[in-house]
């Protein structure tokens, strides 16, 4: 009986050491390592989310950014962020509408015959048709023409500015029909300010007494950008505008080569998807811009040449669009070709 009475105590024991030593093995996995390198995840694996998630750096210098058929930005210096539009939607070079430019210092310049063209393309039902831009400094002169009645040439003439919202005020202090100041000829038809922009059918056009708002992040074409937009001048032949304090970032990279790099986050761009992104785009042409076709931009990729690096980036060395011959195919290595050992490389495989 003894021996019996043992035994249950034996077991009743063991099996509470077994609980308590389940329970405080559970309690001690659900807790993180204080410290130590197994505290760290290897790159790609167990990263947050949120990092993943999360805007990618952006740095470009001298690149020419390609946005829609009729419009190019000039990027002559550039540092802020891509953040994404949509919360489960990676930022993609094949969707402009994936991403917006958050920039933090930054000048860029658009050229006024393609601001004028991009108006005439994109405005529709506009009274206002045949727009033609041009000035200096703060001084901006446009032409075309209105459609009221009848269609009158007209020419306004007004000073440009920052203000709040990040946006662009136009101030109009003179008003021509015909070339002949419009109270001296047509003061009965009552044509003002208000007559030339029909902001119901343009966004990010806002007419108030004599001034025009344009917000540029809603009226260009994507990617959008935004920031502090700090001064913004006619630099012949070319619209300037600046964001945060980035002249003494420009001097900085005078001599660096036309580059566009991306760090961090997560971007589509094709087929593939880059985690804790690494990425740079360097131009190889030599020339004063790096143009960057965001419609194209695979056809660069593909008569260009990529390097990894050690740290599992990318390097992509590209060529201008108008550089590459028209009569090159894509170059792909055929099924047949890795069929056969004793077949030469194509042409265009370097060897290392």
């Amino acid at each position: 009986m003894r021996a019996r009475v043992a035994i249950f105590i034996c077991v009743i024991t063991i099996s509470l050491g077994l609980l308590i030593w389940r329970y405080e093995s559970a309690r001690h996995a659900g807790k993180a390592p204080a410290s130590g390198a197994d505290a760290t995840p290897a790159q790609g694996e167990g990263a947050s989310p949120a990092s993943l998630a999360g805007p990618t750096e952006v740095y470009a210098h001298n690149l020419m950014l390609r946005k829609g058929p009729n419009f190019r930005v000039y990027v002559r210096w550039l540092r802020g962020e891509m953040v994404r539009t949509h919360k489960d939607v990676n930022p993609s070079f094949d969707d402009p509408d994936s991403f917006v430019l958050d920039i933090k210092a930054g000048v860029l310049r658009a050229n006024m015959g393609d601001i004028g063209n991009f108006l005439n393309s994109s405005l529709e039902k506009s009274p206002l048709t045949d727009i033609k831009l041009s000035g200096d400094g703060n001084q901006v002169k446009l032409s075309g023409t209105l459609h009221k009645v009848v269609p009158l040439p007209i020419e306004l003439t007004g000073t440009i500015s920052t203000v709040s919202n990040n946006r662009i005020q136009l101030h109009v202090t003179k008003l021509n029909v015909l070339k002949i100041p419009l109270k001296g000829l047509l003061g009965g038809l009552h044509i003002d300010v208000s007559d030339l922009f029909h902001p119901q059918n343009m966004p990010g056009v806002q007419v108030s007494g004599n001034d025009i708002f344009f917000d540029t992040q809603t009226l260009l074409p994507p990617p959008q950008m935004r920031g502090q937009l700090t001064s913004v001048r006619i630099v012949n032949p070319d619209l300037e505008e600046v964001y945060g304090s980035a002249r003494d970032e420009v001097t900085r990279v005078e001599q660096w080569r036309n580059f566009l790099r991306l760090r961090e986050g997560t971007i589509d761009f094709g087929k593939l998807t880059m985690r804790h992104v690494d990425l740079i785009m360097i131009d190889v042409s030599g020339d004063a811009w790096f143009d960057l076709d965001l419609t194209h931009y695979q056809e660069q990729l593909v008569n260009g040449y990529t390097r990894m690096t050690p740290s599992a980036g990318l390097q992509i060395f590209m060529p201008d669009l108008s550089t590459i011959p028209r009569n090159k195919s894509n170059q792909n290595i055929g099924i047949q070709w890795m069929k056969n050992r004793n077949l030469p490389p194509p042409p265009d495989v370097t060897p290392k």
